[in-house]
């Protein structure tokens, strides 16, 4: 098998890893065209600061010794394996550099042999593209569950990032689901990592070439669908995770129906992608804008709002908290008003220093008043009348068509068409404004 069928089938299989962005489309050349974008290999993830950058997304290997009824690769599925050594990463991840195709690697991997053979070869990988190639862009590795922790603490000197992958939101689900794995396994080097990017930080203040330790943090995998896990679970879960390792974030993939199994959902469901959605946009409650789980979600209500975005939903049921008044209002306050994001807020707490903002004035600051204007006011005025009850709110807010503005409430013109409820939420999702 060569270099580029072992990619073919390695980069297809790192595609159910949600820890970078999706890969790019399957266009190829033709006669008299110059280049190609097959999404084999190529991926996209973000900085810190924002910046896009294509990471070379591959698994060393699917060869999984592992039985988890969820994933592809397990050892009971029959489809074409592959194994990469670790030159051929090092060589690979080189000359897509070298072309100018990525910035970085992405690598993960089955479980071939042991945890601890496996964890060996992916940090071999690694050191020969640091030590003899002299790579220094970024690399994103996954740690090996079970592995010993001096495997771990290599690969978190070796690598920017380290991922050790939860899976599922609960053990119950995780002994019924993966008999392989364990909770133990899973959060020790997570604790290791957390320990070790501590006790690293402390080190570079004392000694000036001390190595960095996973200097751009760890973080999480989990899948949503594949177990009877409520949202309300999920998040507090997700708090607790950030609470106690330090987690730079936990990612969340849909599950997606690949195998048949009596535990599992059916092959004909589809993916709960609006769910995954909400998931990310209370996710980004918690790490941005200051609030709880238990703010968030209640165990009256374990699922979050199909049609409305999380803080939203939270506004929307503390009505007694609103309108705010955007002139004197405290910044923590005005984070919690739908269609007022984090930039959106800073930008209001500069501006009234110098001037009394009216509705222009936020238009003019870039405020989106589409949903901001059913909870401020400016100087004491409200842009429209506002809904007085939780259920003509939420009827405003989620109507598309009108008659009458918002005085009518109750009358919606008729339709032809289902509303697309998660049109505007697809552009949340990209900006993370709220």
């Amino acid at each position: 098998m060569d270099m580029y069928e072992k990619l073919a089938i390695l980069a297809e299989a790192a595609k159910y890893d949600a820890s970078c962005s999706s890969s790019g489309n399957g266009r190829s050349s033709s006669e008299g065209t110059i280049g190609a974008a097959t999404p084999t290999g190529c991926c996209h993830s973000f900085t810190a600061d924002g910046r896009c950058i294509s990471l070379l997304k591959i698994l060393m290997s699917n060869a999984c010794v592992y039985d988890c009824k969820y994933c592809i690769s397990r050892r009971s599925n029959d489809f074409p394996r592959a194994t990469f050594t670790p030159r051929e990463i090092a060589e690979l991840t080189i000359e897509f550099y070298r072309r100018n195709y990525i910035e970085g690697l992405f690598l993960s991997s089955a479980v071939v042999g042991t945890p601890d053979w496996t964890m060996e070869h992916m940090i071999e990988a690694l050191r020969i593209l640091r030590e003899e190639y002299g790579f220094a862009g970024y690399i994103h590795a996954k740690a090996i569950p079970g592995a010993n922790p001096i495997l771990t603490h290599r690969l978190g000197l070796l690598a920017d990032r380290v991922s050790v992958n939860i899976e599922l939101p609960s053990e119950k689900s995780l002994v019924s689901l993966a008999p392989d794995k364990t909770k133990h396994n899973i959060l020790e080097p997570m604790g290791l990592i957390k320990t070790g990017i501590e006790e690293n930080c402390e080190d570079i203040v004392k000694y000036r070439h001390t190595p960095k330790f996973v200097p751009a943090g760890q973080s999480t995998q989990m899948i949503i669908g594949a177990s009877p896990e409520t949202d309300y679970h999920i998040l507090h879960l997700t708090e607790s995770l950030y609470k106690k390792y330090g987690l730079k974030r936990v990612y969340y993939s849909a599950y997606v129906p690949l195998q048949e199994d009596s535990l599992l959902p059916s092959l004909d469901t589809r993916p709960p992608l609006l769910r995954e959605h909400r998931l990310y946009q209370a996710d980004w409650l918690l790490r941005f804008y200051g609030f709880e789980a238990s703010e968030i979600i209640d165990p009256k209500r374990p699922m979050l709002h199909p049609e409305v975005d999380p803080k939203c939903s939270w506004a929307v049921n503390h009505l007694d908290d609103f309108p705010v008044e955007v002139n004197t209002a405290d910044y923590e306050m005005l984070l919690r008003v739908p269609g007022i994001g984090v930039k959106g807020a800073k930008r209001i707490i500069r501006a009234r220093r110098s001037q009394k903002l009216d509705f222009d004035s936020l238009k003019r600051l870039g405020i989106v008043l589409k949903r901001a204007k059913f909870f401020i006011t400016c100087g004491g005025k409200t842009l429209q009348r506002l809904p007085e009850t939780t259920e003509s709110m939420l009827w405003a807010i989620t109507s598309p068509n009108r008659i009458g503005g918002f005085t009518d409430y109750g009358m919606e013109q008729l339709s032809l068409f289902e509303p697309m409820l998660i049109k505007e939420a697809s552009f949340e999702c990209l900006t993370g404004e709220f």
